[in-house]
């Protein structure tokens, strides 16, 4: 099964504050545990949402709209994705994970979907189309 963990932003990292020396070896620390376990799959820090943009999509319409974007508590800072056997196993190691920011913070815990999760909708042709695509983007990053 795979998680995605998602680290909540706080008002430090909109503002763009970078962890500390301390705080990044801490979090390497954690990571090469990950690693070592055979968990991680990926995990990257991300830029204050005033670096990023929206797209609003409304029929055939699109709107742009730039950041910064309020509701500091329901952006994300940085994300995870590991592959465990279970919730409860995702939950354990977040749980060993250090505090990613130097204020009180959050990670959610999100599972990612798989091709049976879709059922009879998700064709044989479909997942031929997926399988080809995972292959070609695996094939672009070697």
């Amino acid at each position: 099964m795979k998680f995605m963990i998602i680290v909540k932003a706080s008002p430090e990292s909109e503002a763009g504050q970078m962890p500390t020396e301390s705080k990044l070896a801490e979090m390497g620390k954690f990571n090469e545990e990950l690693v070592k376990a055979g968990v991680m799959l990926a995990g990257e820090g991300l830029h204050p949402s005033s670096k990023g943009a929206r797209i609003r999509y409304s029929g055939k319409q699109r709107t742009v709209i730039d950041g910064p974007f309020a509701e500091t508590h329901e952006l994300i800072a940085g994300f995870w994705l590991i592959q465990v056997k279970s919730k409860e196993e995702a939950i354990e190691w977040m749980k060993r994970c250090p505090n990613p920011m130097e204020s009180d913070s959050e990670i959610e815990i999100r599972q990612v979907f798989e091709a049976d999760d879709f059922g009879s909708e998700f064709t044989p042709e479909l997942r031929e189309q997926e399988e080809r695509l995972r292959a070609q983007v695996a094939a672009q990053q070697a």
